[in-house]
């Protein structure tokens, strides 16, 4: 490890090695990769499921394997140096405090990535009314106990939640010979892709509650039961619909958010939407500071990380070589419809890809996007809030406008 590099990436799962890939296709030949963990891939190796690649590398690939591709792309490479069992306790413009077995190194830099993912949101997000007792996990925690270390959580299981790990962790729970009862999602859509609601859920017989939630648990010292209920369209509880269930493990696939402990140091203002950095279209957060993949907002599909995280690196070649700001900037706004759309601001000088979702399920809708002297719908046969959407828009379209480019759903 040397004193000074051009861009630190912290980080070494898809987002990480994909943006110090595209750092270096763009030009850079100083590249340190920081990484907590003993191996590269991040969340990707405890994902043993195919499902992965198929948009990027057109085919299907476990998440191992997804890592694998793009580690073999700067594995020889002598630009690019990885780190391991390396902790970053300190960011700051031009300057890494890492931590590792040899030591406390203040590591300087051109510029700085954040690909630290994503973390799921703790059982005290959710009002879970009971004891604490043993049985009770996060879908991706079991994942991990499952696939990496070989230890079954549960044999009569029921899942809080139709996110995609929660849907991937019911069918793998029922390869490995568990009674999976049921998953139960307190919205009246699944939050996860149909694929995998299909794949998981229906070609198991694994029923799915809609409007419906875990009200409490019971087990003084390991879980016995939940009591599931109904809710209405408000999400509160529908009286006289409680149903205990017998069960002796609970998984909890209630959401991820973006891991933001290093960026509370640059007292920055998050997007209260995507729970991430409010960044523009170079994927800067602050001058030097960057930001890319799980760690911004949140994604259904890898490839859509690698995506975007390799024009990520490309950004950080662009800053570092040019050191050019340009003044004139356009926010996003988000009116009816949709939740969040990412870059939340962008120099009007460019062909913008905007990433986006809806907050609710819309069916033959339309994209309604406008501003000065600017007006484009986009006919959608559907939108859900578990697929992210991408419209790109071209600097044409872009350079007239003055203030803000508005964002809603017409039914």
């Amino acid at each position: 490890m040397k004193s000074r590099y051009q861009m630190i990436v912290i980080g070494a799962g898809a987002a990480g090695l994909a943006c110090a890939y595209g750092g270096y296709q763009n030009g850079l030949k100083e590249i340190l990769i920081v990484e907590k963990e003993g191996e590269y891939g991040g969340i990707l190796q405890q994902c043993i499921h195919n499902g992965f690649g198929l948009e990027t590398f057109k085919e299907e690939l476990s998440g191992p394997a997804y890592a694998e591709k793009y580690y073999d792309l700067i594995k020889d490479n002598d630009c690019i140096e990885i780190i391991y069992n390396s902790f970053v306790d300190k960011i700051e413009k031009n300057k890494v405090k890492i931590i590792n077995q040899d030591g406390v190194h203040n590591i300087e830099c051109d510029a700085i990535v954040l690909a630290t993912g994503s973390r799921e949101r703790p059982p005290g997000a959710i009002s879970l009314k009971g004891d604490r007792c043993t049985g009770i996990y996060n879908a991706g925690l079991a994942q991990k106990y499952i696939n990496r270390n070989g230890v079954m959580v549960g044999k009569k299981v029921f899942i809080l939640g139709s996110g995609d790990i929660g849907l991937i962790m019911a069918r793998r729970m029922k390869l490995e010979g568990a009674d999976v009862i049921g998953v139960a999602e307190i919205q009246p859509y699944s939050s996860g892709l149909a694929r995998n609601i299909k794949q998981c859920l229906d070609d198991f017989d694994i029923p799915l509650y809609l409007s419906h939630t875990i009200e409490s648990v019971h087990g003084k010292k390991k879980l016995e039961s939940i009591t599931m209920v109904q809710v209405d369209e408000n999400l509160n509880k529908i009286e006289n619909t409680e149903q205990e269930i017998k069960c002796d493990c609970l998984l909890l696939s209630i959401g991820l958010i973006p891991d933001d402990i290093l960026l509370q140091q640059l007292n920055i203002d998050l997007d209260l939407k995507t729970k991430g950095a409010i960044i523009d279209d170079n994927y800067m957060v602050s001058d030097g500071i960057f930001i890319c993949g799980n760690a911004l907002h949140i994604h259904d599909l890898v490839d859509y990380v690698s995506y975007e995280s390799i024009k990520a690196g490309k950004a950080v070649a662009d800053y570092v070589f040019n050191k050019k700001t340009d003044s004139k900037l356009i926010k996003n706004n988000t009116i009816n419809g949709v939740s969040y759309v990412v870059p939340q601001k962008f120099h009007p000088d460019k062909d913008i890809d905007f990433m986006f979702r809806v907050n609710k399920v819309y069916k033959d809708c339309i994209i309604h996007i406008f501003g000065d002297n600017f007006d484009k719908k986009i006919k959608k046969i559907s939108l859900v809030p578990s697929q992210m959407e991408r419209v790109k828009l071209n600097k044409e379209d872009l350079m007239n406008l003055n203030t803000e480019l508005n964002w809603e759903i017409l039914e």
